[in-house]
């Protein structure tokens, strides 16, 4: 993948605008990023209005809210870049440095796939170094679009355990690249607290009706095995 010289940032975003600009902040304007692409799955809080005022940002509307699944496949779409980063909309203290980090071990060829290890990942992650559930990926594009095929059957918040299960498949390399300053507020603080369980309920529950538990477990041991 050496010699790759256009990225897409893709941001899939649901009631995110009192967050989304700090992010937009950090990858706009950066060396190398050809393309920020925002997909706005229908936010009733003016995400699409805030990103939109950002120079520099594609924003693209979903008319019906799909959950993230959906909204990544509407942005792969019509994203232009060779590699794409996934990057989720409510990251705080999100860096330039920090995208350039993730994006590098693909670009130089030494990994199919990066992924992050935010600051505030669950403890467990940080001890074995993979959060493998984590949204913050860069992948050349052919192989997104390969994971991209079936996604129409997945659940909401599928996707992360439904790409891991590919990368698995063919054996290709990873890099885990640690983000010491970076985290991701927890749904209960930004929802509050019945509506945060309740989405974190859900979002196990949708992992788990994508790829069953043991699987999941085994996902663990596999990607460290192709970590790089």
């Amino acid at each position: 993948m050496t010699g790759v010289s256009s990225v897409t940032v893709l941001i899939p975003a649901y009631n995110e605008a009192a967050r989304i600009a700090n992010v937009l902040a950090a990858v706009t304007g950066q060396p190398g990023i050809s393309e920020v692409l925002v997909v706005d799955d229908c936010s009733a809080d003016g995400t699409a209005e805030v990103a939109g005022s950002v120079a520099g940002v594609t924003v693209l509307r979903q008319m019906k809210n799909g959950g993230k699944t959906k909204a990544l496949a509407a942005g792969l779409q019509v994203a232009r870049g060779d590699l794409i980063a996934l990057i989720d909309a409510d990251l705080i203290g999100l860096t330039g440095a920090d995208l350039a980090a993730l994006i590098a071990p693909v670009r130089e060829g030494r990994a199919q796939m990066s992924i992050s290890l935010r600051g505030n990942a669950p403890p467990p992650w940080r001890w074995i170094g993979l959060d493998y559930i984590s949204g913050e990926r860069v992948l050349p594009r052919p192989l997104l679009v390969q994971a991209m095929e079936g996604v129409e059957t997945l659940p909401r918040f599928g996707f992360e355990v439904h790409l891991n299960r590919m990368i698995l498949a063919l054996g290709l390399p990873i890099a885990v690249v640690p983000w010491p300053g970076v985290s991701s507020p927890i749904k209960a603080r930004k929802y509050g607290l019945m509506a945060g369980v309740k989405g974190d309920i859900g979002m196990i529950a949708d992992m788990m009706r994508t790829v069953p538990p043991l699987e999941l477990a085994g996902q663990i041991i596999g990607l460290r095995r192709l970590r790089v």
